[in-house]
């Protein structure tokens, strides 16, 4: 999975006494989920199961390092043959497939073939041993990019089925499946009649109504750096989400280069431009973790450029010579203007 900067602070925020946490660890990561339950009367015990059983269930239909997963099985079928999934499945690679469209290909779930080929995949999970890292030939390279292409992943809307046109390509959808998580986590803490809460999971956000002091959840947005954790700014969440993807804290370095988990599937190569991290919000957190890697992939100006034609709330950070740029669109500062703290006194 992809290096997530956003930081839950919601966790400090609530009443004492007011407010319930639920935590656990999940599909390769943690999860927090923090609601305002006054009169105790959701069963927590009952409620963590279920959001257990949710996870698990989109786990082994969505998990890349899972053998027996329902997208594992497709990646180990043959080309040219229609291949029955899950809905939620068909639903995120269709989804996938519009923003690609959008994105000129920079969100693309068939990358997977470039990016063990980089050794950021799930067999190593980005950590092989820094010392024995070694950049792919450029032959290398180029074999890996005819498995990868988006316009090469076929599905079908009359039934849940996909299809792959070339043999080895691969499907992930770790780019957007944490965001689909947490929505079916919204969905079950509505259906345990809770109406006020925060859903953390890998970094991936969403909040509904308000903290138990009436006031809305805060969440503050890290800034990229490797070896801390300080924030650029606070903004409130009010039934919405929040998702961020970044390259700082997941890389290699080889011959004095640092070269980024986050691969440009263009260019067959890890990212190199100054953006290291953009963080979209949205009315859903499948959208959001949709949105945000493409849109780093594209770097600060193509990325801004794209999100500023559709439509997408998003603030982009950036390394340069004089310290950091942060560069919002139209659609965030609709959202949060006059609502964000900026904590370390950067103006936009």
């Amino acid at each position: 999975m992809r290096t997530l900067i956003v930081f839950l602070t919601c966790l400090l925020a609530s009443a004492r006494g007011e407010t319930t946490l639920l935590q656990g660890t999940a599909q390769g990561t943690t999860y927090h989920i923090k609601y305002v339950d006054p009169e105790k009367t959701v069963d927590a015990k009952r409620l963590q199961a279920d959001v257990e059983k949710v996870l698990d269930e989109i786990d082994r239909a969505m998990s890349t390092y899972r053998d027996d997963s329902e997208i594992n099985r497709f990646n180990r079928a043959p080309a040219g043959e229609w291949f029955t999934v899950s809905t939620p499945v068909r639903k995120l690679v269709a989804l996938s497939h519009e923003i690609s469209k959008e994105t000129g290909g920079a969100q693309d779930v068939t990358v997977g073939p470039l990016v063990r080929l980089w050794h950021f995949g799930p067999a190593e999970g980005g950590k092989k041993a820094a010392g024995s890292f070694r950049p792919p030939s450029e032959e290398q390279i180029r074999a890996a990019r005819k498995k990868v292409g988006y316009e090469k992943l076929d599905f079908r809307l009359d039934r849940d089925a996909l299809r792959k046109q070339v043999e080895g390509m691969e499907v992930d959808l770790s780019s957007i499946a944490q965001g689909y998580s947490v929505d079916q986590l919204v969905n079950v803490l509505r259906k345990h009649s809770v109406p006020d809460f925060m859903i953390e999971l890998g970094g991936e956000l969403y909040a509904s109504g308000k903290r138990a002091d009436g006031k809305p959840w805060q969440v503050a947005i890290e800034r990229p750096e490797a070896n801390k954790r300080e924030m650029e700014l606070a903004v409130p969440l009010v039934d919405g989400a929040l998702a961020t993807a970044g390259g700082s804290r997941h890389f290699y370095e080889y011959a004095g280069k640092r070269y980024s988990h986050i691969i440009d599937p263009s260019s067959g190569r890890p990212i190199e431009h100054t953006l290291v991290s953009v963080t979209v919000a949205a009315e859903s957190c499948t959208l959001a973790d949709g949105w945000d890697t493409p849109l780093v992939v594209l770097g600060p100006e193509r990325g801004a450029e794209c999100a500023e034609k559709n439509g997408i709330a998003a603030i982009f950070i950036s390394h340069g010579e004089n310290g950091d740029a942060v560069k919002v669109t139209s659609a965030w500062k609709r959202r949060f203007d006059g609502k964000q703290a900026d904590i370390r006194g950067l103006r936009n």
